[in-house]
């Protein structure tokens, strides 16, 4: 069991603390309005807020993220026009993370999947929800599969923080696709293994 700490009390931080906490883990949500000093961070922090937010998430909790597990479920996009994402070509919004909190281990997750195929665990009502990880440090990647089994995710290894690159793309083309009404919010893409 781990203990998982989660900015942002919206959809997407819902749905990811749900499976958390039905595979056995104890979650607490930090919102907008939470005073940091009665904060405890877990071992697993979890940004379920917008990429605008992470910048000012990271300098004030500095301290507290140290040696910890972030799992990063930004997707940069360009919310003004939908048509780019906001980091370099040759980055990702993992890796600008993974910069600043250079003394934490960042984990590239959640972010090619809806709140509501997390939710209900099911893409477009069939297919089981895939998380894809990706991340340099092994062991958290395996801290947070651990963490999710019992949750009924499947959980893959998308291999090094270098793969964030194409899972924020994936993740953008996803959400270009839902905005447009070309696929549902309960849709989305599926792994078959």
């Amino acid at each position: 069991m781990a203990n998982v700490t989660i900015f942002g009390k919206g959809n997407m931080g819902q749905a990811i603390g749900k499976n958390f906490e039905d595979a056995g883990n104890t979650v607490a949500y930090i919102g907008s309005e939470t005073v940091k000093d009665e904060v405890t961070v877990g071992e697993i922090v979890v940004l379920a807020v917008p990429y605008p937010a992470v910048s000012s998430i990271l300098a004030d909790y500095e301290e507290e993220l140290k040696g910890k597990i972030i799992v990063d479920i930004t997707n940069p996009v360009d919310f003004d026009t939908f048509d780019d994402l906001v980091v370099p070509a040759d980055s990702s919004a993992a890796a600008v993370i993974a910069k600043a909190a250079s003394d934490s281990k960042v984990v590239k997750g959640f972010n090619t999947t809806f709140a509501a195929t997390l939710a209900t665990k099911k893409v477009a009502g069939e297919h089981q929800t895939t998380v894809l990880l990706a991340s340099d440090d092994q062991e958290a990647k395996e801290v947070v599969t651990n963490a999710l089994n019992g949750s009924d995710l499947a959980v893959l290894d998308a291999g090094s923080l270098k793969r964030a690159r194409e899972l924020e793309a994936l993740g953008f083309l996803q959400i270009s696709l839902a905005a447009a009404e070309k696929i549902s919010w309960t849709g989305g893409f599926g792994v078959f293994h």
